[in-house]
């Protein structure tokens, strides 16, 4: 069972990616909305489940262990396939899709392609014991902290590269010495400028 595949991104088509890891190109498909966030030539690990039938072997990828569970429990329900759980992860996120289940949402998982009211309301029926709410608004609220702790880390390296272009170097030298730095989660802008100006010095 191949449970992820780290590497990096070598093709991004419109329902899968295919990431090169040690030479082999390992073909997988994720969300929609997943696929959107990954940049060609990027190093990254995906969760993968591997779904085996008679005339192929696939693979299917998330960017959380999470997302994969909930995908795992979509696809445990009966007439939902990996590629309608794909759909409905694609419609809606994990998050949303927790809310819809527990609020009795069967418009909101049957906006999914291919997916009717009777099999939104089976979904619902299904795993509405195996989703707590409390869990989901804990997921959601940590999601959110995250979103925004990630915004403020995009803007101190936004600001950094400009305050480095206005050094003199140019945009292409700022970046390379700012992504050079590491993670700049929790650095400020002047934190992160000290660290490239090592870099370039």
């Amino acid at each position: 069972m191949i449970v992820f595949v780290k590497g990096e991104v070598a093709e991004l088509g419109e329902h899968h990616v295919v990431i090169d890891n040690g030479g082999i190109g390992y073909e997988i498909f994720m969300p929609s909305s997943m696929l959107a966030c990954l940049r060609q030539g990027e190093e990254i690990r995906i969760h993968t489940y591997q779904h085996v039938k008679e005339d192929a072997m696939q693979l299917f990828g998330f960017l959380t262990k999470e997302d994969m569970q909930v995908f795992r429990l979509l696809i445990g329900v009966n007439g939902v396939g990996p590629k309608a759980g794909l759909g409905i992860l694609s419609a809606l996120s994990t998050d949303e899709l927790r809310f819809a289940v527990l609020s009795d949402d069967a418009a909101a998982i049957s906006r999914a392609p291919g997916i009717g009211k009777k099999t939104a309301q089976k979904i619902i029926l299904e795993l509405k014991d195996k989703m707590d709410l409390q869990d989901a608004f804990e997921q959601k609220l940590m999601h959110q902290q995250e979103a925004q702790a990630e915004a403020g880390a995009d803007l101190a390296v936004h600001e950094a590269v400009q305050a480095l272009t206005a050094l003199g170097y140019s945009n292409s030298d700022a970046l390379r010495a700012v992504k050079q730095t590491g993670s700049t989660e929790g650095m400020d802008a002047e934190a992160v400028l000290k660290a490239a100006l090592k870099r370039l010095i």
